[in-house]
């Protein structure tokens, strides 16, 4: 371990990291939180920068949530290396990391939910029944847990994103979450945890998702042209080249996830396929010209 990630407090508990935030709270200080799943990669470091920027304080978490996951496989291949996020949480001034147990996120008994109806039904909460329930339900508990003042989250988890906001908004969570950018390789492919399952083969494929996307985004910008006259084509370019399956690839309200025809207020461009055993995520923005 590096000198730098030895100075890193690392807490387990929840009555520790509450001791070591209140005399914070207490200065007048602001807390940025950080919520990740580890395996961390540019992207969260973004995340990072941005709560380090705008906050006096920032926390990072780590935390491989199991209610998160509706296949067990993908739980288990999930990369995990703490000692290496530690060094890059160190290295990019995190004053915090929360990286608990199992049993101290849900403890013997633990039998509470938090559920956003509406915006998880679509897209990810059609192909993956029950993610969101897990995602609402522990980004609420962090939220409590570390009380911050701004948590930031990536737009590459679009609908993730949204399904947070709505939660916070609804339950009054004294909360800004705060959207970041995606950030892409050269390539623009979006990073992502999962990236490192890729074969060099598929990885070499694997861009041609945004390039899609793009293209198929730039001829929806007339606001004129019916998704569904360009949906099916790029669907099929993607098949052609590799993907193996293809989940979606569909056009939604920026807002409020709402299916569109086409673009006829702000929108996102949502897709998800994979390339063998790895499922690839990505959305961008979609504005009529």
């Amino acid at each position: 371990m590096s000198a730098a990630a030895a100075l890193l407090p690392i807490l387990r508990r929840v009555e520790e990291l509450r001791a070591a935030t209140l005399p914070w709270r207490r200065a007048g200080q602001t807390i940025g939180l950080v919520p990740t799943m580890g395996a961390l990669h540019a992207g969260h470091l973004a995340l990072l920068g941005r709560a380090v920027a705008d906050c006096d304080r920032a926390v990072a978490t780590i935390f491989v949530n199991p209610k998160q996951f509706d296949r067990k496989e993908d739980l288990s291949r999930y990369p995990r290396d703490e000692t290496r996020d530690t060094r890059l949480l160190a290295e990019h001034r995190c004053d915090l990391l929360f990286a608990p147990q199992v049993e101290a996120m849900y403890p013997p008994g633990f039998a509470s939910t938090v559920g956003v109806t509406g915006v998880s039904d679509v897209l990810e909460g059609l192909y993956r029944p029950g993610h969101f329930n897990g995602v609402t339900t522990v980004v609420c508990k962090l939220l409590l847990q570390a009380q911050p003042d701004r948590a930031y989250f990536g737009e590459k988890d679009y609908q993730q994103l949204t399904v947070v906001k709505r939660m916070v908004r609804d339950l009054d969570i004294p909360v800004e979450i705060v959207p970041v950018a995606t950030v892409r390789e050269a390539d623009g492919l979006a990073l992502s945890s999962r990236n490192v399952n890729l074969t060099p083969a598929q990885r070499a494929v694997a861009p041609l998702l945004h390039r899609v996307m793009t293209e198929i985004a730039e001829e929806l910008a007339d606001g004129q042209t019916p998704a569904t006259l360009l949906l099916p084509e790029g669907q099929q370019r993607l098949g052609s080249a590799g993907f193996t399956k293809i989940d979606y690839l569909a056009l939604h309200a920026a807002d409020d996830l709402t299916p569109l025809l086409r673009v006829d207020r702000p929108a996102r461009l949502f897709a998800a396929a994979w390339l063998g055993k790895t499922r690839l995520i990505d959305n961008i923005a979609v504005e009529s010209s």
